[in-house]
């Protein structure tokens, strides 16, 4: 197998880059190793094996050929020591939290973040008396709101940019700097821009988190989520949390987002710019009344955006006009209900353009003043842009909007 020094360029690392070979094989494109458990020449060599005096594989839960090809690759693309692959986005951040964060200790988080995320913050984590401490996307990119939240029981600081679904912008250099100062880590969950355009590590973060669901998959058929850190961080979250819960990722869904994540670079790249043309028409209809794109220069985090991403990807957030009143929420489903080209489902980074309406979809697991503090209108629309000719998905929400 190739590899390929970390010094090449982004687009050829995204294809070629590794820092090992994790297969005798000469394939060009690797095989998926299906199996459960691994067979050892006699007992001496098992024991060795389960005893860490000898490399190998054992069973699949603990590694496996494929799924490290996949962590090797993401550890690469982020700037990262190691990286682990769980079952799911969620997987990732759950093993996260409960390998670094105990019983009465607590995490400061933003609260504009993926619907699954905040019910595990807000709900489950009181049950295990882990305490979150919530800051809203406004007040956010101030040191002096954010220190006053860190105390000496604070073991971990968590935000996602762009966040999900208001697309606000987080100042990860700042964040960066405010968990070193305190000596606590920093976890940003990087899904929506990937490693391609967003390299938290660079900028400071000690722990990147993805859905490899989305981008990086890039094709809907896969579940998964994968940690990117040192290898202290990496070996605890393992050893104390994956190993043992088994939020494992299957070895097939590691082959799928490899094959993805070859085609990563210029995916982004349409993504983003079929996402600003669009949000710039947006932008300029009579019905709209709000867009939140960062690639836009009326975007509040533009300026941040500019500075820590390489493009702005391709998920844009917008309310109608005839949203700004008590029928907002009906308003948003009467608008995806006419759609005809975009598909309405969740998720996001899939070839075809996906449009939901959050406060009843992905983000219902929020109440409506917690809806209300994180910024989150109940008539607002989620679009992920596909790969298609923008202006036929431009067509479509004409279409759609002409109704409303």
């Amino acid at each position: 197998m190739t590899t390929t020094s970390n010094s090449s360029r982004e687009e050829t690392l995204i294809v070629h880059g590794m820092t090992k070979c994790h297969t005798t094989s000469n394939d060009l494109v690797p095989p998926i190793h299906m199996t459960s458990t691994f067979k050892f020449k006699d007992q001496a060599q098992a024991q060795a094996i389960f005893g860490g005096t000898e490399e190998g594989y054992l069973y699949t839960r603990i590694s496996n050929p494929t799924v490290d090809l996949l962590q090797d690759k993401i550890a690469i693309l982020e700037g990262a020591k190691d990286a682990v692959a769980t079952s799911s986005g969620m997987a990732a951040v759950a093993s996260t939290v409960m390998a670094l964060v105990k019983p009465n200790e607590n995490i400061v988080s933003c609260n504009a973040i993926y619907g699954g995320t905040f019910a595990l913050f807000n709900t489950h984590l009181k049950h295990l008396n882990i305490g979150v401490r919530f800051l809203p996307p406004l007040l956010s990119n101030d040191k002096n709101n954010i220190i006053p939240l860190i105390d000496d029981n604070t073991r971990l600081l968590y935000i996602e940019t762009p966040a999900n679904p208001t697309l606000d912008i987080i100042d990860i250099k700042l964040w960066a700097d405010i968990a070193k100062q305190h000596n606590i880590p920093l976890a940003v969950d990087n899904t929506f821009a990937s490693p391609y355009l967003q390299k938290p590590i660079l900028l400071g973060a000690d722990i990147v988190i993805h859905s490899t669901t989305k981008y990086l998959g890039g094709h809907g058929d896969i579940i998964g989520g994968i940690i990117a850190s040192d290898s202290d961080i990496i070996s605890k979250i393992n050893e104390d949390y994956v190993h043992h819960f088994g939020p494992c990722m299957s070895p097939f869904n590691a082959w799928l987002i490899l094959r993805g994540i070859k085609t990563l670079a210029v995916r982004m790249e349409r993504h983003s710019r079929s996402a600003l043309q669009i949000a710039q028409w947006l932008e300029k209809h009579p019905k709209v009344e709000h867009v939140y794109y960062p690639g836009l220069k009326s975007h509040s985090g533009h300026t941040i955006a500019s500075k820590q991403m390489k493009n702005f990807s391709g998920v844009i957030s917008f309310e109608l006009k005839a949203c700004m009143d008590k029928n907002a929420m009906e308003v948003g489903k009467k608008l995806i209900n006419g759609v005809k080209l975009c598909t309405i489902a969740v998720s996001l980074g899939d070839c075809e353009t996906l449009i939901q309406h959050p406060a009843s979809m992905t983000h219902a697991t929020y109440s409506e003043e917690e809806l209300k503090k994180a910024g989150i209108a109940q008539g607002l629309i989620r679009l992920s842009v596909g790969l298609e000719h923008p202006d036929d998905i431009i067509e479509d929400l004409e279409q759609s909007l002409s109704a409303v």
